[in-house]
């Protein structure tokens, strides 16, 4: 019995024909992949459990008995999307393999046709993909080959790459996959399904992470390929190695094989905001561990920006790493001055500003008795926007908080990231043309420091410039005002794209 199968039509508010892609949609994704396992789905639906903290807004699996791929997508997190009567369909027809992807939630592309993987069928047979990260030539892509008479079902950037897989150039070359992944400008993490395979290919820049890993059990080896490693973990997989930059990998019933599409850069773009926010604390990303690292941002914070004060509290749950690294460095006991209700969903979507506002005030509860006569200090991975901080300030003061001196583990952001990455627009950025004085105006604190960009990137153990810092710099790798449609450049000498 195949299971559900899920392909992309159109629906309401998701264009087909002539339609246009959503204005900048954005993700941090997870991406997944088992090849031969005995339990494939069910290590498939662990993986994305264990990498939900990268996005919530859908979840789907996609499975090939070694003939046919079928699969099943769906709005919500893991544990809504899959229940035991289609995880049992899965199974029955996933003799070979599986792929799995999370989707980032953003408030204009949260839509069931955009939900991964993406499955076609096309003259070389069926693929499913699942990306994470954001190519900045899509939209070019898309519109020639709209001129051409092509029909997108999704407003999501992954399909263009299942066009350019299909055309008549791509599949005139010896390799297809490799022609296609040439032409493509940005971030991807990308893994396919073909009926026989997996493919994992990782962008010349290295922006989003991408492991492999080998699970040896009762009837052989099978290689699994994620996002992060704690998904490795969490199925009982060992770390392999990470998928360079500029590689594919291919894992088939003979094993694991690689071939590059690409020179890896000599100067890599490792987004730093996967070790300031993203990222599972108990992953590695980049050869190092999150936990460690937002412990040192803390640490570093508190050599930058000491400041007197009773205690040392955490903005739930991503400051936790930095506030105990703050703590332990100032010498100040640590406290959890703020309990979060994880029963409370997302504070944007409300329709009014004071509905929202009570949302945050339910989802963030300040312990009064705590912070009540104190002068705290309250440290946060970021601050984009700057409402829900400012929120949880006001509600800090009224608690009874003599003073509350705010800490950030990372510089202010204050342009926009075109590379997986769904920050605000440049006018939404609350540190974008203010100073940080009027921030801390803004959010009603008495001090406000922000970790310097170098203090930052001494947390990191690669050179300063194997990391991407344009959401708080403003330098891009690539021109996101010019992306390019044609076959990407050999590796070079890194060039630098201020913002204006």
């Amino acid at each position: 019995m195949r299971p559900d199968i899920h392909l992309p039509v159109a629906e309401a508010g998701c264009p087909s024909r002539g339609g246009q892609p959503e204005a900048g949609p954005k993700e941090k994704c997870a991406v997944f992949g088992i090849w031969r396992h005995p339990k494939s789905v069910h290590s498939t639906y662990l993986g994305l459990y264990a990498q939900q903290h990268r996005g919530q807004e859908s979840a789907g699996i996609a499975v090939t008995d070694g003939c046919t791929i079928g699969a099943h997508v769906g709005m919500g997190l893991v544990a809504d999307v899959f229940h035991t009567d289609n995880l049992r369909r899965l199974e029955t027809a996933a003799g070979a393999g599986a792929i799995g992807h999370n989707r980032y939630s953003t408030a204009g592309g949260s839509k069931a046709c955009n939900a991964q993987p993406l499955l076609q069928s096309f003259v070389g047979g069926q693929v499913a993909l699942a990306h994470n990260g954001n190519l900045i030539n899509a939209e070019a892509l898309r519109a020639r080959f709209e001129h051409a008479g092509h029909i997108f079902h999704t407003t999501s950037d992954t399909e263009v790459i299942v066009h350019l897989l299909a055309s008549p150039d791509q599949q005139g070359q010896a390799d297809p996959l490799l022609a296609t992944l040439r032409r493509l400008q940005g971030a991807f993490s990308l893994v396919f399904l073909f009926p026989d395979r997996i493919e994992a290919a990782r962008d010349p820049w290295g922006w989003r992470p991408l492991v492999l890993g080998s699970i040896r059990h009762a009837e052989g080896l099978s290689y699994v390929v994620a996002s992060e490693t704690v998904a490795l973990h969490v199925v009982g997989a060992t770390f392999l190695r990470e998928v360079e930059p500029g590689e594919v990998v291919t894992i088939d019933n003979s094993g694991i094989h690689s071939r590059r599409f690409a020179d890896r850069r000599v100067q890599p773009a490792h987004c730093a905001f996967e070790h300031v926010y993203f990222a599972s604390p108990a992953s590695s990303v980049f050869g190092q561990n999150v936990q460690q690292v937002r412990e040192a941002l803390g640490e570093r914070l508190a050599r930058e920006a000491p400041v007197d004060a009773d205690l040392v509290m955490p903005m739930p749950d991503s400051g936790r790493s930095a506030a105990n690294g703050y703590a332990r460095a100032s010498g100040l006991p640590y406290r959890e001055g703020i309990v979060p209700n994880r029963y409370v969903g997302r504070t944007f979507i409300k329709p009014t500003q004071e509905e929202r506002r009570a949302a945050v005030r339910l989802k963030l509860n300040v312990v009064d008795e705590i912070v009540a006569g104190q002068r705290v200090i309250v440290v946060d991975d970021s601050v984009v926007r700057g409402t829900t901080t400012r929120e949880k300030m006001s509600q800090i003061r009224e608690a009874g908080a003599l003073e509350i001196h705010l800490r950030i583990s990372c510089p202010p952001i204050r342009h926009p990231c075109y590379f997986g990455v769904d920050f605000a627009s440049k006018d939404q950025l609350i540190a974008n043309g203010r100073t940080v004085e009027q921030i801390r105006d803004f959010l009603g604190v008495d001090s406000l420091h922000y970790l310097s960009r170098e203090g930052m990137l001494a947390c990191m153990i690669h050179d300063p410039e194997h990391y991407c810092h344009a959401c708080w710099s403003g330098e891009y790798r690539l021109d996101p005002g010019k992306p390019e449609t044609g076959v990407i450049a050999e590796a070079g000498q890194m060039h630098i794209f201020n913002e204006t």
